[in-house]
């Protein structure tokens, strides 16, 4: 056939018929391997086979399925196996025989024999991956009776798991299926079939039959994106309302619930991971079955089973082989999933040693990965990933050691994991992490200060930090020095974390010595390249002082005000003042273990406010607006009841040109000015602040304007006494705005700031 195929190919069909008379009767498994290989040449080199097909198939099928157990010592070495893979071979070699094949499989699947039944049933999913519609129509109902029954009631795992492959195989090709509109939906009449016989097993009591009706439907929505559609539409609603309207049967229905959520999850997650074609719906899709994950994984031992599709998400967008199939986004809601699944788990020993023990590894390895790659091709911004992977790590260390029932094993887990994570800051250590064969390039440390910062600066003060002293100087010196500001910033923020929860004592104040001298050096150098960087370390050293009450922070917090003096810090210095007087979401708050004192914003006003109206009138002109900004900044964030004893620093903060001091006022303004008792405080001061405002409603930003509209629709809240005597004022100033060609601007935001809402409240009689 090598050497003569073109004549051989001349005889036509005889040919054929000559091979099969050959063949008929052999028994001599060396003969046999060679005429299987023989047939398969003639299958897919195109050989005529004429009238000759169905004696083809005849003449080898008579062999299955293959029961041969060779000779002690036999010299050939010829297996089992390999007779079952050359007959197979022939068997699924061409569609032509699916009329033929299909029923012999159905017969052998009646056997008593496990090994015909494997055989029968992993050749069955062979073929299905070759055919078409048209080529199991005819049968499927008979192949779904016999996978049926070969999951309903073996007791073989091998004979189980391939009548699951097969169901899989036969889904995935009717998925592949043309629709037409004067014809059936091929893989919806096929699954309609699967979910009749076992939707209704999945409520029976006793549960005998539910694990295999359940493994029965995810296989067949393990095959496709469409079939794991319509499977989990027809089959979640009931789990829910079984699990909703059954409390006794809870316990039981529980896993059946969950486990069958995410495995009809799961292969929409995978499949649609592997479209050809990447649209914007794909990877919306992705990310909502990602959310789905998160969602059903409230018990430990589900989480176990959906935490590895997830990092398998994050892992698959640092290799070449998905360059394009996740976006940032997809990486994004991957760790967000991961953060939800840590908040809502129930709070069990298990939970903490699976998170230590692989979830935490993994993202580390991760995020090694992807600094590394951060020089060459990766598939999102460095920023963005390291940002994204530490929404999910400070919220798992939080979990892992709730400060009301620790327990002493999860805070030696706690403690081990710190220990890792700094090793791998320090010293480059990834003995730890999965595989842990990743080089460590010098400049990898500054990047991994993210995860660093979520681990310790989440720790519980009853976790001892290791080689504080030595972590502590070598943040330092990355937050002094780095010019990257992603890096330089969380140093910094990591820095003070650690600061604020470390005892007061001598190691503390040398510490602190020492960094205040080196701050107030780089500060003091106008030359310095360092400035911003040495400001930055300055403002999260101060906050952490500050909330904790350290006498130093007067120190630090005089430093600050200086600066909004100095014509190159002082729009940064002002802006600092947000930053000690708001929440962080990350480090130094409550969710952290922080030493944080609740009333330290009331104490740093009353104790400063002085010393901004000082430093406000003896200013020049041009550095009045750093002194205005930063009162606003403190006013903005403290409670309800002190702001409206400072109204009167607010209309000042309005008589700043700077816009974003305009802004940042009018948005600490407009709640207070819906509050009702804000009335009688602010009558003896509503002339000017009317005046304030209406000058605002001019504003060449447009996002001014509609604040100040918003705080002259509060204001029309007011009695009827106050503002009349404003109503003319208040009208005529507010035709240009009404007459303003960016029409958006009387309407954004509140509904009611529109012409006639705005009007109606200055014109009522």
């Amino acid at each position: 056939m090598e050497l003569k195929e073109e004549e051989l190919k001349g005889l036509g069909a005889d040919f054929v018929f000559g091979f099969v008379q050959a063949m008929d009767g052999e028994r001599d498994p060396r003969n046999l391997l060679l005429a299987f290989q023989i047939a398969r040449n003639i299958l897919h080199r195109g050989y005529e086979l004429g009238s000759f097909t169905e004696e083809l198939f005849e003449v080898t099928s008579c062999y299955f399925p293959i029961d041969f157990s060779p000779p002690p010592n036999d010299p050939h070495g010829i297996t089992q196996q390999e007779l079952i893979l050359a007959l197979r071979a022939v068997l699924t070699g061409t569609v032509c025989f699916a009329e033929f094949l299909l029923p012999l499989v159905i017969e052998k699947l009646d056997s008593d024999i496990q090994s015909a039944k494997l055989d029968s049933l992993q050749t069955l999913a062979a073929c299905a991956s070759m055919y078409g519609y048209r080529e199991l129509k005819e049968f499927l109902p008979g192949l779904w009776s016999s996978l049926r029954r070969e999951v309903f009631q073996t007791a073989s795992e091998k004979v189980e798991s391939a009548g699951l492959s097969s169901l899989r195989a036969i889904t995935s090709c009717l998925s592949r299926s043309i629709l037409s509109s004067d014809g059936d939906d091929a893989l919806r009449v096929f699954l309609d079939l699967i979910i009749q016989d076992c939707r209704h097993h999945l409520c029976e009591p006793d549960l005998k039959l539910v694990w295999p009706s359940a493994k029965l439907l995810q296989a067949a929505a393990s095959a496709s994106y469409r079939a794991s559609h319509i499977i989990a539409g027809a089959v979640i609603p009931q789990l829910m309302e079984q699990y909703n309207n059954q409390t006794q049967a809870r316990g039981e229905t529980l896993p059946v619930l969950t486990c069958s959520s995410c495995d009809l999850i799961v292969p929409m997650l995978r499949d649609n991971g592997q479209e050809a074609v990447h649209t914007s719906s794909q990877h919306v899709v992705r990310q909502r079955c990602m959310t789905a994950l998160a969602a059903v994984s409230c018990h430990p031992t589900l989480v176990q089973q959906t935490a590895p599709v997830l990092l398998q998400v994050l892992s698959s967008s640092h290799t070449g082989n998905c360059s394009g199939l996740f976006s940032t986004d997809d990486i994004i809601a991957a760790c967000r999933s991961l953060q939800q699944i840590a908040e809502q788990v129930q709070y069990a020993e298990e939970t903490g040693c699976f998170f230590h023990d692989v979830i935490i590894p993994h993202l580390l390895g991760l995020t090694v990965q992807a600094g590394l790659q951060c020089d060459s091709e990766c598939h999102c911004s460095w920023v963005t990933v390291h940002s994204s992977f530490h929404l999910c790590f400070k919220r798992l260390f939080r979990m892992e050691v709730p400060v009301s029932n620790c327990c002493v094993s999860l805070l030696r887990l706690a403690a081990l994991t710190a220990s890792r994570v700094v090793s791998l800051f320090l010293d480059g250590d990834t003995v730890f992490l999965p595989g842990n064969n990743l080089p460590l390039q010098p400049q990898l440390g500054s990047q991994l200060v993210c995860l660093l910062m979520a681990c310790v600066c989440s720790m519980p003060k009853s976790v001892e930090i290791p080689q504080v002293d030595r972590l502590l100087s070598e943040l330092e010196e990355l937050s002094c020095t780095s010019t990257h500001p992603f890096s330089f910033t969380l140093a910094a923020k990591c820095f003070a974390g650690l600061i604020n929860k470390r005892s007061a004592g001598q190691a503390l104040d040398l510490v602190l010595e020492r960094t205040i001298k080196r701050i107030t050096s780089e500060l003091d150098c106008m030359s310095s390249s360092l400035r911003t960087q040495a400001l930055t370390l300055l403002l999260w050293v101060a906050k952490a002082l500050l909330i904790r009450y350290h006498p130093l922070a007067t120190t630090l917090t005089d430093k600050i005000f200086s600066l909004l003096m100095d014509p190159e810090l002082a729009p940064l210095a002002a802006d600092g003042f947000s930053l000690l007087m708001s929440d962080s979401v990350d480090v130094l708050n409550r969710a952290c273990h922080a030493d944080f004192r609740i009333m330290y914003r009331q104490r740093f006003f009353t104790e400063n406010s002085a010393k901004l109206v000082e430093g406000f009138n003896s200013a020049e002109k041009e550095m009045k607006s750093g002194y205005l900004k930063a009162l606003s900044h403190i006013v903005n964030n403290l409670p309800r009841q002190v702001q409206l004893t400072e109204l009167q620093c607010c209309r000042k903060s309005l008589s700043c040109p700077d816009q974003a001091v305009q802004l940042s006022t009018l948005s600490c303004l407009h709640p207070v000015l819906l509050d009702p008792p804000a009335s009688p405080a602010l009558a003896p001061q509503l002339d000017g602040l009317i005046f304030r405002l209406l000058g605002l409603t001019t504003s060449p930003a447009m996002k001014v304007r509609i604040a100040t509209l918003r705080c002259l629709h509060a204001l029309a809240r007011f009695p009827d006494h106050m503002i009349l005597p404003f109503r003319a004022r208040v009208l005529r100033a507010l035709a240009t705005p009404l007459d303003d060609h960016k029409l958006s601007v009387p309407q954004q935001g509140n509904p009611g700031v529109s012409a006639q809402g705005l009007l109606s409240p200055y014109i009522k009689q």
